[in-house]
């Protein structure tokens, strides 16, 4: 079933096959379906043809495009084939055979039996155009049977031809001979724009010849071209212009070449540049549509009206794509179609023609009811009726005919024309209006008014920026005038939704006021009244001063170890002179942007280069600019960009220079190093100089080591008083040095034991230690170090307490209940500690009462407190009680108060009228147990 589709935006359509009329009324097969044609059961002699539909309603009719109908099919008789008998060596051509067909064909070839398919290469083709099998020099393994396969490349039906036999014959072999070009393509190849193109050459030859292609100007082939099956075929893809031409193929191989040429010409269909578009016109006017095709060759133009060609006649004139009509009347009303074409196809493009015939009719453009206009003006009041033709107009003021005066214009488009107009010429105004089909009229009233002035407007001004300020703008007018203000900006219309600017004042007035103003607010301000007949403006300019803006283009012209040669260019003075310029700088060594020292110490506004002075060498620098005016200090400028300070010689020493200490034979010395922005070049050290003390020579040293030197040298006596000092070194030289301080040198560790070490447990969780100092020991003696443990197996339990020279006792806390402990005692000093003494031991004391006194009572006569409690009763592991701590601390009040007993009741003396807080805790060798919770005594309690 075929389906062949047509628009639906119209109302009917007919259908024509080949030119003729389809009636559908007597027709089985074939119906409309929305103005498609639906045909079943296709026949092939009654159906194939050209289609066309014609679309008409009420306004016209047009054709469609055609449609072109065909049946794809494939047969092939088959007959017995003889068997080719060729030499080895020897091309050969295999013929396919013409089957009677329609639609595209492809050829192959099935070597032997299905689905050995023979394998094109440089030796086999099988041509597309022809289908025949050429084999450019025969092999033994080419003997066999050869079935043409032909497929359909529409239906995809497929027919094989007869086998055709290929024997070898036995009278030897072929010798070399050149190529014979078998398949080639004709003198002359049309080629359709935008079409695929393929061209086919392929020669026998012994030995098999090379297959090249070239065109004929020389020019290479553009990348879009393909070879294919071993050069044998060409393909050009979307065929153009400059495609066409001559084409030659070459086959050559050593026994010779031959050369076939042949020539693409470029055809193309027609193709629209130019095409025409609806028209309304009015009766008796002219028509001229033009419409313009591409194509090759080029088309030729015909046009039709209502699907009916169109010819010449007095008032139609045809010329190519030109249609005039000189006056066109109803009759000429339709739908129009220019059609182009050329031997490769056709094509149409549709427009409507509306031909306008009506009375004159001013619903769409009537006077006004109300015309205002200010004595003196000039007015015009248009006449401007519908009407088709044109209308012919006449004017009257209430009865009057209006004729043209002086004053008064009648233009010949109907527009009525007073200058200079007085209270005199108000009143009410008629425009009359006829063409061949009617009259008609309309009315309005003109209102003479009084000038409008603007009696106070805004003057020229000059305002810092932050502040606010009103420009006023005041007027007189004719009360019958509706009055509006606006203001604009540099020629822009001030938004309402700026918060920096508000209207203020009456309906007669159109104050503005700009608050917070910056500097973008300068310029020209207009306020522009606008009345029903006029409109004024009065101007003023404003000038806001700011700080300066933001120099720029900071460049360093010159530098040297300490300074740098600065310029810049100014930037806005933002209403107020430049008075003088800030430079800052900024390295990686500082904190933010710092101002700096220059030459002059003072720039002034009119100087626009420095000399930056105390600069550190060898250091990279940024320099930006600040601009001061009358109203203050502006934006920073851009940094320049980085720039290093040449190198020199260090200028500052090492400070703090100090050391001591270290190992046996050792002078340490340290010293605070010389910050790098200091350091003035590359190649940066130290030179350490070093003499004994009284000596007068001098021993130097140098290291790149920041802050510390160790001179080693066995002959240096232990602590042994040096002089030193500490220079510094670049690639540029030496700088200067510190000052002289002594340094001692490392000193032995003392060699002497502490004698009579003797230890006590004081509590559950502290001994004291004592032993005799050294008095005359060779070495110095800084102090005491005590080392304890609980276990030399668990090293974690080792503690260590240092103490100074003068000090020969000491005790340890934060140490475990009822645990001996081992400990020893040695001196040190900086080089380290002296030999230990031998190991003693200690046990501390058993932990203190682990309860605390139970069933406290107490009672208060007067200021006399009695407490009793129950005796606590120790653990097997915990110290005997000796006695019981009483505490007692005013409330509100630090200080607290203690009493001891043997016994488990005290007596207190309470002397202020206050509450106290009291808590009993046990006493034992092992230290204080744990304390009742607070007991809080109320003066409320007391008894009389």
């Amino acid at each position: 079933m075929a389906h062949i589709h047509m628009s639906d935006y119209l109302c009917l359509r007919r259908w024509s096959l080949n030119g003729t009329l389809i009636d559908l009324r007597a027709d089985q097969r074939r119906r409309l379906s929305g103005g498609n044609l639906v045909i079943r059961s296709l026949e092939r002699a009654q159906d194939a043809g050209i289609y066309q539909c014609t679309a008409f309603n009420l306004v016209g009719a047009i054709l469609s495009r055609r449609a072109s109908l065909q049946f794809a099919y494939l047969n092939f008789k088959t007959q017995t084939r003889s068997a080719v008998s060729v030499r080895e060596g020897q091309g050969v051509v295999l013929l396919c055979g013409t089957p009677t067909y329609a639609g595209d064909l492809s050829f192959a070839w099935v070597f032997n039996e299905y689905p050995y398919f023979v394998q094109q290469d440089n030796r086999r083709f099988v041509s597309q155009e022809t289908g025949n099998l050429y084999i450019a020099k025969v092999e033994p393994s080419d003997v066999g049977n050869y079935t043409c396969v032909v497929v359909n490349r529409i239906t995809k039906g497929k027919v094989l031809s007869s086998p055709t036999p290929l024997v070898l014959r036995t009278d030897g072999a072929m010798g070399e001979y050149e190529p014979k070009i078998e398949v080639h393509f004709p003198d002359m190849v049309p080629a359709a724009k935008g079409s695929v193109v393929t061209l086919e050459c392929f020669a026998l030859g012994n030995p098999v010849p090379e297959i090249t292609w070239r065109r004929a100007n020389g020019v290479p082939f553009p990348s879009k071209v393909k070879m294919k099956n071993s050069n044998v075929v060409l393909e050009i893809p979307s065929f153009q212009q400059e495609d066409a031409g001559g084409y030659e193929c070459v086959a050559e191989n050593k026994m010779g070449k031959n050369t076939v040429k042949g020539r693409l010409s470029f055809h193309a269909k027609p193709q629209w540049v130019q095409t025409m578009r609806d028209s309304a016109l009015s009766i008796e006017e002219r028509l001229f549509w033009e419409c313009k095709a591409n194509g090759k060759p080029k088309p030729s133009y015909s046009w039709l009206r209502n699907g009916e060609l169109l010819a010449t006649e007095d008032r139609i004139q045809i010329e190519n794509g030109a249609l005039t009509i000189a006056s066109v009347n109803l009759s000429d009303a339709g739908m129009y179609q220019c059609v182009a074409e050329n031997k490769h196809g056709i094509i149409y493009f549709s427009a409507e023609l509306v031909v306008l015939a009506s009375p004159p009719d001013f619903s769409r453009s009537p006077l006004r009811a109300l015309l205002k206009a200010k004595a003196g003006s000039a007015v015009s009041m248009a006449c401007k009726p519908q009407a088709y033709p044109t209308a012919i107009s006449t004017w009257r003021k209430g009865n009057e005919v209006l004729q043209s005066t002086e004053r008064t214009s009648l233009l010949p488009d109907g527009t009525l024309r007073i200058i200079n107009v007085t209270k005199m010429d108000g009143g009410n105004y008629t425009c009359l209006a006829r063409n061949q089909f009617g009259t008609a009229s309309t009315t309005g009233r003109l209102l003479v008014t009084d000038p409008t002035r603007i009696t106070q407007g805004p003057v020229d001004m000059e305002i810092i920026v932050g502040e606010s300020i009103v420009l006023p703008c005041q007027i007189a007018c004719d009360p019958a005038l509706d009055v509006s203000f606006s203001w604009a900006f540099n020629g822009q219309l001030l938004s309402k939704l700026d918060p920096h600017y508000e209207h203020v004042g009456g309906s007669a007035a159109g104050d503005l006021m700009i608050r917070n103003i910056q500097l973008k607010h300068a310029g020209k301000y207009v306020c522009v009244v606008d009345t029903d007949v006029e409109s004024l403006s009065a101007a003023a300019i404003l000038i806001v001063k700011g700080p300066p803006g933001a120099p720029d283009g900071v460049t360093v012209e010159e530098i040297t170890d300490s300074t740098a040669q600065l310029s810049w260019r100014p930037g806005q003075d933002n209403g107020s002179p430049i008075i003088s310029y800030i430079v800052q700088t900024k390295t990686a060594f500082t904190v933010g942007w710092q101002a700096v020292n220059t030459v002059p110490e003072v720039i002034d506004g009119n100087t626009l280069t420095a000399t930056v002075v105390d600069l550190n060498a060898w250091v990279e620098y940024e320099f930006r600019v600040l601009a001061r005016n009358s109203v203050g200090v502006g934006e920073p400028s851009p940094a320049s960009l980085k720039t290093r300070t040449e190198d020199a010689v260090p200028d500052t020493a090492p400070a703090n220079v100090g050391g001591g200490g270290g190992s046996k034979s050792e002078l340490v010395i340290t010293w605070e190093p010389v910050p790098e922005e200091l350091q003035n070049g590359d190649g940066f050290g130290y030179i350490i100089a070093m003499r004994p003390l009284g000596e007068l020579t001098w021993t130097h040293a140098v290291t790149s080591a920041p802050g510390r030197y160790v001179y080693r040298n066995e002959s240096i006596p232990p602590f042994s008083p040096f002089n030193i000092k500490v220079g510094a070194y670049n690639v540029k030289g030496q700088g200067p040095f510190s000052p002289v301080t002594t340094v001692f040198s490392a000193e032995e560790e003392p060699s002497g034991v502490p004698g009579g070490v003797w230890a006590q447990s004081i509590s559950a969780s502290e001994f004291e230690v004592s032993w005799q100092t050294l008095s005359d020991s060779p070495e110095r003696v800084l102090g005491y170090e005590v080392v304890y443990w609980e276990d030399d197996t668990k090293p974690e339990t080792m503690g260590k307490v240092r103490v100074p020279a003068n000090q020969y006792t000491v005790n340890i806390s934060g140490l475990k209940g009822y645990t001996q402990y081992f400990l020893t005692v040695s001196a040190f000093n900086t080089a380290g500690t002296g030999p230990r003494t031998p190991t003693i031991n200690v046990t501390t004391k058993k932990s203190p009462p682990g309860q605390p006194p139970l069933n406290v009572e107490w009672n208060l006569i007067g200021s006399k407190l009695t407490v009793h409690w129950d005796p606590v009763v120790t653990m097997e592991m915990e110290s005997e009680v000796t006695g019981y701590q009483v505490s007692y601390r005013r409330n509100r009040h630090r200080e607290i108060n203690t009493v001891t007993t043997n016994l488990t009741s005290v007596e207190i003396v309470l002397p202020a009228d206050d509450d106290y807080t009291i808590q009993i805790c046990a006493l034992s060798d092992g230290g204080e147990g744990i304390p009742t919770e607070p007991i809080n005594i109320h003066k409320l309690s007391k008894l009389d």
